[in-house]
């Protein structure tokens, strides 16, 4: 006669020790079931907030303990086309005022505060409207010279 098979009460488990490759299958499959120890936040905040990380690790006394992670920085950027400056360490803010000043800012006109690109456009700029100035003043005197002597021969005494 057909002969029914005694269910398991651990249905899921033998489900799991099946699945596993035969090097894991002499392990028990309660071992991958297990709860995970919990951490209790160390520090006045008890809530998991982007500024209140933790870096679980275990210690040599096979303890799980914490380490509050710091934010990662930001590299700087130039003010005017949102570049990422070269030569400027990226810092948190606090640690920045800590950074030697030789190392907070470049040698060159706006060192630390814009790209190098962005200044070489401003000069540019900055001289081609003194250029575009003197050729409307040097227009203005051709158009001056030439209205001069139409009006002296228009008048007669």
């Amino acid at each position: 006669q057909h002969q029914v098979q005694p269910r398991s009460h651990f249905g899921s488990r033998d489900l799991i020790a099946k699945l596993l490759p035969p090097l894991f299958r002499v392990a028990s499959a309660s071992l991958f079931l297990k709860m995970v120890e919990r951490l209790t936040y160390r520090r006045h905040c008890p809530y998991n907030t982007k500024s209140n990380k933790l870096k679980v690790f275990r210690t040599p006394g096979n303890r799980l303990t914490s380490l509050v992670k710091k934010k990662l920085p930001k590299k700087p950027r130039c003010g005017d086309s949102g570049r990422v400056l070269n030569g400027i360490p990226a810092t948190r803010p606090a640690d920045a005022g800590r950074v030697p000043k030789s190392h907070r800012s470049v040698s060159r006109a706006y060192g630390g505060c814009l790209s190098g690109k962005s200044v070489r456009d401003r000069i540019v700029r900055a001289f081609l409207i003194e250029e575009q100035k003197c050729v409307k003043q040097v227009l203005a005197e051709k158009m001056s010279a030439a209205k001069e002597p139409k009006s002296k021969k228009g008048k007669k005494h």
